[in-house]
């Protein structure tokens, strides 16, 4: 998978482009070097071949016929290995003079340059090899056939050939290998950002992309990165200060209105002034709910993934919860369904957890309308273990689903109910704090009123973290009174 993923990049990609570019690049230079090399050595053959043909040509003028028969016969003579091939014949084809003894074949209506092949066909006792040569007429009605072996140079140029093939296969896969190398070093460096960014995302503000001190294009983007987050984090402790600041400036004096609100009631006789007041109390303790709720909201935020995170039975954390909901829905008659599979273990906050479920179970009954259903469920699969609420309330269009954990939003069906659109927020931020993430779909699709089903997926406490747990804990008490005994005994 590793691999794949290298494959992926764009670093490998633009390496793979590089490599392209590069092998191109070698071709083509190999290969005008092949023609240069190739073309001199052929050229350098035909002009051997026509320095022949002007000796004997000068030869014929001066000595006529027996005179060129007689220098060719020399020629022969001083050749033991045939590197020049000479052939004088009549019109009629007749051997006069030569090393081989017949016309190629195929060859004896033309006139210019041939190549043919040395072999039993004209006359070559030798081994089969090669051969270049010119033919044309001479006055008198004789043939000529002047030629070199070119064997050697025929070799030579596919050692050349071979050695361009092999050159080629050695540059693509050493290309390969460094788009490679270069890749894996640019997907280690991507890797750490990523996975450093991902950490800041769960919470931990403090953290900041690590630099190698080499002030290359990574180290840079690291360095702006950390001056980004630096910048961020001091905006929000400045935005939240002054959310903060806000919140307990008007919690106090609403809480000191709501308080003198509650013993005017208690004094006010006029039973409608009663109930004006008896309003205007229920409306400060919205306000102060909403303010605690966003003071809650901010807090968790902050602490990211360092809360109080203890071995919890989340099965039995939801029992305690559906006993304390349970008559709210007597009271609605609504059918309150539990399925709490046992000992569904998972790692968390306790109170943050039990605030979350409550949360749900409360919006589930809001939103449920008298002798409606609604259905809690506990239950693991496979490393995650998952708790659902399920009801058959008004529900939630799919294009809102997204939106619904954002502060104060609240779906245009559920304004007219009592709320501030903060609870699912709330759960939302105790989810991120325990790796969670939530699943939001229709409990009754297609139906007129769908529900809604709001599914935490957390991860669960398995045995085997227990153990790991528990030899951590046993090995910090044994260090703990190792280093403990010899502070006792120095105190002797």
């Amino acid at each position: 998978m590793k691999l794949l993923s290298q494959l992926r990049t764009s670093t490998f990609q633009l390496a793979l482009l590089y490599m392209v570019v590069f092998a191109t690049s070698v071709f083509l230079l190999l290969a005008f070097i092949y023609w240069r090399t190739a073309g001199f050595m052929t050229a350098q053959t035909d002009q051997t071949i026509e320095a022949e043909i002007a000796g004997l040509a000068e030869q014929y003028r001066g000595r006529g016929v027996n005179g060129l028969i007689t220098i060719i016969r020399e020629r022969v003579a001083r050749d033991p290995n045939a590197k020049s091939i000479y052939l004088l014949t009549t019109d009629d084809f007749l051997k006069l003079a030569g090393n081989i003894e017949s016309w190629p074949e195929g060859s004896r209506s033309e006139s210019g340059w041939i190549n043919f092949t040395l072999n039993e066909s004209v006359g070559w006792t030798g081994p089969e090899r090669l051969a270049r040569a010119r033919i044309f007429e001479v006055q008198g009605g004789l043939r000529l056939l002047v030629g070199r072996d070119v064997d050697e140079l025929t070799n030579l140029k596919r050692v050349i050939e071979t050695a361009i093939n092999w050159g080629m296969g050695i540059t693509l896969a050493l290309a390969l290998l460094g788009g490679f190398l270069m890749s894996r070093s640019t997907t280690r460096r991507i890797e750490v950002i990523n996975n450093t960014s991902r950490r800041i995302m769960n919470g931990h503000l403090s953290l900041r992309i690590p630099t190698r001190g080499t002030e290359d294009d990574f180290d840079q983007l690291a360095e702006n990165l950390n001056q980004m987050l630096d910048r961020i984090v001091y905006l929000m402790e400045g935005i939240r200060h002054v959310s903060d600041s806000i919140a307990h400036d008007l919690r106090t004096p609403l809480t000191r209105l709501r308080n003198q609100l509650e013993n005017t009631l208690i004094t006010v006789n006029d039973d409608e002034a009663r109930e004006h007041v008896g309003q205007a109390v229920a409306e400060a303790d919205q306000l102060l709910a909403t303010f605690n709720a966003l003071l809650r909201i901010a807090r968790l935020e902050t602490r990211g993934n360092a809360a109080d995170m203890k071995v919890v039975s989340l099965d039995e954390l939801v029992s305690d919860a559906c006993e304390l909901y349970e008559a709210l829905a007597e009271d609605k008659e609504q059918d309150f369904e539990q399925s709490l599979a046992k000992g569904v273990m998972i790692e968390g906050d306790r109170d943050l957890l039990f605030q979350m479920i409550s949360n749900l179970i409360d919006n589930a009954i809001k939103y449920t309308p008298e002798k409606g259903r609604i259905g809690i469920v506990v239950r693991r699969e496979g490393n995650e273990a998952i708790f659902e609420v399920q009801d058959s309330g008004i529900g939630i269009p799919d294009d809102e689903k997204d939106q619904v954990f954002q502060r104060f939003y609240r779906v245009g069906k559920s304004r007219s109910l009592p709320g501030n659109g903060l609870g699912l927020s709330l759960v939302s931020a105790v989810t991120e704090i325990h790796q969670g993430r939530i699943v939001l779909s229709d409990t009754y699709p297609g139906e007129e009123s769908p529900g809604l089903t709001v599914t935490v997926r957390m991860p669960a406490f398995t045995a085997a973290r227990k153990r790991i747990k528990a030899t951590q804990a046993e090995s910090g008490e044994a260090a703990g009174a190792e280093t403990k005994a010899p502070a006792e005994t120095s105190g002797h």
